[in-house]
């Protein structure tokens, strides 16, 4: 009996107990509960006692003591901070919190949950660093802190977590080295600390870690040689080192040290010499990228042996040596049938095109091998490759005909083999190839006709085909393709007359049929191509007068100069706002030239060679229009002249009077404000400027710009480097986008500006004024440079392209330039001219922002002071850049740099310009991303990102979907709708945290 009673009173006291300790587990969920951020708290709604504890939303319950033993509420999109009560589910073996919007500090009560295996906090904006009470948690397994904002080093005992199988800290601002503790975990498989700020070199006890399948260094700032622990690593099928700042030469015993190897990417680093020939025995290669370094030597034929081989991207090395040989390699792909991308581009291969090329794989979709040395002619078999979208063989020395045979590729959409010497006729063929988007044949010797049959490419975007020696009539079957938006047809020999139904191309936006020998009347429908920006119609024989085109509002080109054509010059071309340039010269125009509107500006109007022509502003030299005055009004003139006499000896003495007032105030107002030159402590000479740049030499000239040139100088004595910007005094407007300059930046300061050191306000050697500029030098050039390096020349050019993360950080660096001057100077300042060529790199790639020659200081001036501070009143900006509003004579406003911004944005993550000659009309850079998201997002993107930036699993569509929706916001029609840029910076952040990421294959 009382062993009876025993049993049952200790079977009472431990009921009591577990009871207490599940009501533990309530409690510390719901301080969890209280704090998450109010608005999402109805996710937790079944967290009350209205439910039994184990059937609340995301909890697991263990099902002997139905203690908590699993947290899951990943994706849900929460926010607040993680309650330090969650250190009371002292069961708990699973904490999943993924994909929410939990900040603050990680709980250093984690460490009390000693049964803990699986810990995800991934995607999140965690700040500070890993508690070290953590590394209590000995049983961890998988830990994953991807994508926070976690910025301090990586601590030493984290090698105490000796039973972790999976290791992410990617994505995050970790700092230091590498801890030689990481050697300890020998069980782990996946490891990936990539996208951080890591450097030093890796340490050699990682050699330790010989059950790894997945390791990602990609996108640190790592130093030394490929890290020889690795090549101990043979069990790896995954290694990411894009962009980590190694150098040197590989192994070459490469291929036999890590012979399991599926992904390889080592592109965007320093990497020299040769490709090792044994990685050709890593059987299992899926993908193999080493693009952006300074390798050399042969592409191996060795290859051959790589079956699975999908993707090979060795674009922008040193391969070849300009010569017969080069492309073996080409041959022995033809092994590889599981080959879909081939990128061998801006390299130094020489030799003939092998016929074998016929022979790679039926997967291939994309071929590559623009700018290198590549001779011989295009194999007849080329059609062999029915899955091929892109054929780009573009900069190269390739001769003979387009095999007809391309007319058997269904899905070819991308054609380029422009700047070659290649000859023949346009293959009637390519009329089969329906998806075209783009045909580039440019800058060859084709001859023969346009064939009609190309009016069945009915989604073809761009045909350019001039300078060739095209002959006979422009086909009718052209008008067919409604989706044209560049027509080039220019230095040919055609014949024949523009077709009267032109105006069916509403898409237009550029026709050029320059220098040919077409002739007759211009057809009237030319007005309807209401897109047109680039009318070049020069070198023609075209008579008669200019139809109506006045709904060409659109329009920045128009040369209809040598030509035969005659009658008035039409007024409406003053009111096109958008007017660039107008050429009319060497034609038979007569008649009064127009005086108003863009006929005030002799640099944007040209009307020589026309005899009959008469009036127009001084500086069109032409003769004045006289007219015979009635007999009858000879007495009458002799009375007005008398009068208008009278009048001007009036208007000067008022004049006078007025200017000897005006010019009192002035000085007065002169001597209480002082100067903006005098705001500068020490100014330099004419002849000390001309000595650091070596007389001006263009040896020394990096940039030039709407009032002036940039050089660099070097000052021996101070063995100083600075970038001096000489204005244009002869350019309209230069003085005041001097003082517009001095006068923004003397007081204003930010890390991401460029310093303006000092200024310069002499006369030179010549007497003549001279105005410079002197600026910090920032080593790696402009933006603008590095998202379109095939415009620059080689020794300027960049040795990689910038990776998503590192544009990014631009983006985040302006966006915090333009929230500064619109919000925390003094007074706000308006940039007026943000784009690429105005924001410049230091050494660390942080951007600077530039060239404050338009900048406007917004503040309620009376209008003498308007007049003196600010840069010239008519200049609003950049053409593609400028906000709608400003060249309809809208106010200066901080919204018009957001709409700059929005369009920055779209050309750092396109690759596309605004002014391309793809966009016309309604067709803009900013409608093109519109229309592509998000489903088709990666189609706007640019290619070179795209190609050699990402990893297996990159969440590019999404990442790139987000940045582009910020330039959407501030590009908005309305000013009051654009975002602001305190806005701006927050989003850009969050998805710098949130999207911009490294996967590696399917995660856990």
């Amino acid at each position: 009996m009382k062993l009876f009673l025993f049993l049952s009173l200790g079977a009472l006291m431990l009921l009591e107990t577990s009871g207490n300790s599940h009501e533990t587990d309530k409690q510390a969920l719901l301080k969890f509960k209280s704090q998450v951020s109010k608005e999402k708290k109805v996710l937790l709604s079944s967290w009350n006692n209205s439910y039994s504890l184990c059937q609340w939303t995301g909890v697991t319950c263990g099902r002997k003591h139905k203690r908590v033993t699993a947290l899951d509420l990943g994706g849900f999109q929460l926010g607040g901070v993680i309650s330090p009560f969650i250190g009371n589910l002292s069961f708990l073996i699973s904490l999943d919190l993924p994909d929410n919007y939990f900040g603050g500090i990680i709980p250093r009560e984690l460490g009390n949950l000693f049964r803990l295996q699986y810990l995800n906090m991934s995607l999140n904006f965690l700040e500070g660093g890993i508690p070290a009470s953590l590394f209590n948690c000995s049983r961890l397994l998988a830990f994953d802190l991807f994508s926070n904002h976690l910025a301090q080093g990586l601590p030493s005992e984290l090698g105490s977590l000796m039973k972790l199988v999976y290791l992410d800290l990617s994505t995050n601002n970790l700092k230091g080295k590498l801890p030689v503790s990481l050697g300890n975990l020998t069980s782990l498989i996946e490891l990936s600390t990539a996208e951080n700020y890591l450097e030093g070199e890796v340490p050699d006890v990682i050699a330790r870690l010989t059950q790894m399948v997945v390791f990602a260094l990609d996108t640190n700032h790592f130093s030394g040689v490929f890290p020889p622990a690795i090549y101990n690593l043979s069990s790896l099928q995954y290694l990411g080192m894009f962009d980590s700042g190694f150098s040197g030469n590989l192994s070459p015993d490469f291929g036999n040290l890590l012979p399991n190897l599926r992904y390889l990417s080592l592109g965007s680093n320093s990497f020299t010499g040769v490709i090792p020939s044994t990685l050709s025995n890593i059987s299992t290669l899926e993908r193999l990228g080493m693009e952006l370094n300074s390798l050399t030597g042969n592409i191996p034929p060795s290859f051959a042996k790589l079956q699975d081989l999908q993707d090979l991207a060795l674009s922008y090395n040193s391969f070849g040596s300009s010569s017969a040989g080069d492309l073996e390699f080409l041959a022995a792909l033809t092994n590889c049938t599981q080959l879909q991308n081939l990128d061998v581009g801006f390299n130094r291969l020489g030799g003939d095109l092998p016929a074998s090329i016929a022979n790679l794989s039926m997967n291939l979709n994309q071929l590559f091998l623009q700018n290198n040395f590549i001779s011989g002619s295009i194999p007849d078999d080329i059609g062999n490759l029915i899955g091929l979208q892109t054929f780009w063989l573009t900069n190269n020395l390739l001769k003979g005909p387009i095999p007809a045979s391309f007319g058997k590729l269904p899905g070819l959409v991308n054609f380029g083999v422009y700047a070659n010497r290649m000859s023949g006729e346009i293959p009637y063929s390519f009329g089969n190839n329906t998806r075209l988007e783009k045909i580039y044949l440019y800058n060859n010797s084709f001859e023969g006709i346009i064939p009609p049959s190309l009016g069945k490419c009915s989604y073809l975007l761009y045909l350019l085909i001039n300078n060739n020696q095209l002959t006979g009539v422009i086909p009718q079957e052209i008008l067919q393709i409604s989706t044209l938006v560049s027509l080039s047809m220019s230095n040919n020999s055609l014949t024949g007359s523009l077709p009267e139904d032109f105006g069916r191309l509403e898409n237009l936006g550029n026709l050029s049929v320059a220098h040919n020998k077409l002739s007759g009347k211009l057809p009237k429908s030319l007005g309807k191509c209401l897109s047109m920006e680039k009318l070049d119609l020069q070198g023609n024989s075209f008579d008669r007068t200019i139809p109506d085109i006045s709904g060409l509002v659109s329009i920045k080109e128009v040369d209809f100069s040598s030509n035969n054509l005659s009658g008035r010059i039409p007024e409406y071309f003053a009111n096109f706002r958008l007017l660039e340039y107008l050429n009319l010269s060497f034609n038979n125009f007569e008649g009064t030239v127009p005086t108003e509107g863009k006929f005030k500006n002799a640099t944007i109007v040209s009307v020589s060679g026309n005899k009959k022509l008469c009036g127009g502003i001084l500086e069109l030299r032409l003769k004045p229009c006289f007219t015979q005055p009635p007999r009858n009004s000879k007495k009458k003139l002799v009375i007005g002249v008398s009068i208008g006499i009278s009048l001007l000896m009036l208007v000067f003495i008022v004049s006078v009077s007025l200017f000897w007032l005006k010019s009192r105030k002035k000085k007065n107002t002169n001597e209480a404000t002082p100067s903006t030159l005098g705001a500068f402590h020490e100014m330099i000479s004419y002849g000390d400027l001309r000595n650091a740049t070596d007389g001006f030499s263009s040896s020394n000239l990096i940039g030039s710009g709407s009032f002036g040139s940039v050089f660099k100088a070097l000052f021996h004595a101070e063995n100083k480097v600075v970038a001096v910007k000489v204005l244009n005094m002869q350019r309209r407007g230069a003085m005041k986008s001097f003082m517009a300059e001095c006068e923004s930046l003397k007081d204003i300061r930010h890390r991401n500006l460029v310093k303006l050191l000092t200024a310069c306000s002499s006369i030179d050697f010549q007497g003549n004024e001279f105005r410079a500029l002197i600026y910090e030098y920032m080593p790696n050039g402009s933006l603008d440079m590095w998202l379109h390096p095939k415009e620059f020349a080689e020794i300027s050019r960049p040795s990689r392209t910038l990776t998503l993360m590192e544009r990014l950080n631009i983006a985040i660096d302006v966006a915090s330039v333009l929230e500064y001057l619109h919000i925390s100077c003094h007074e706000a300042i308006a940039h007026c001219d943000i784009k690429p060529s105005n924001i410049l790199l230091d050494d660390d790639l942080t951007a600077h922002v530039s060239d404050f020659g338009l900048a406007r200081i917004l503040l309620k001036f009376d209008q003498e002071t308007f007049i003196n501070q600010l840069s010239s009143a008519g200049v609003r900006g950049s053409i593609g850049y400028a906000a709608p509003e400003y060249a309809m004579g809208g106010e200066i406003s901080v919204h018009g740099d957001a709409y700059s911004f929005g369009i920055l944005i779209f050309e750092m993550f396109s690759g596309k310009r605004p002014t391309d000659e793809m966009f016309g009309g309604d067709y803009t850079l900013r409608s093109c991303v519109q229309s592509a998201l998000p489903e088709q997002v990666l189609d706007v993107a640019d290619e070179l990102v795209l190609n050699n930036g990402l990893r297996i699993g990159f969440p590019a569509a999404e990442c790139l979907t987000k940045v582009l929706e910020v330039g959407l916001g501030c590009s908005e029609e309305s000013p009051a709708n654009r975002m602001g840029m305190s806005e701006v910076i927050k989003e850009l952040i969050s998805i710098k945290e949130r999207f911009f990421k490294t996967r590696r294959g399917a995660r856990r």
